[in-house]
């Protein structure tokens, strides 16, 4: 059974990409397929949302890119992660990772009060 796909909360395509950058460079289909597969088909980015995110950010000077040829002979763009990205990157997850504990100690409280 497929778990249900989930929407992603605005901004989060942008630090999901960040992070899959960062491993090493990589062409806008394989972001899509890692998403995917790393988080067990629940977070699942169409075309039309993956690239203008990549377009945006390689704007914003955070990813570069290089035209390059993938495994299978054709050319793709490959982005890598530029110092700003990476900057970018470390203060969002930091974020995030704020949000999500602050969301789980709201999430645990029992219905007759603070845990």
């Amino acid at each position: 059974m497929t778990p249900p796909k989930s929407d992603l909360p605005q901004g989060t395509l942008d630090l999901l990409i960040l992070k899959i950058v960062a491993l090493g460079p990589v062409h806008g289909y394989a972001i899509a397929q890692r998403l995917q597969q790393v988080s067990h088909d629940v977070v699942q980015v169409p075309q039309g949302s993956l690239y203008p995110a990549l377009h945006r950010l390689e704007n914003r000077g955070l990813l570069a890119a290089d035209w390059k040829e993938t495994e299978t002979g054709r050319e793709a763009k490959f982005y890598r992660l530029t110092r700003q990205g990476r900057a970018q990157l470390e203060s969002e997850a930091q974020s995030w990772e704020r949000l999500a504990q602050a969301v789980g100690l709201i999430l645990r409280l029992s219905e007759g009060g603070a845990r």
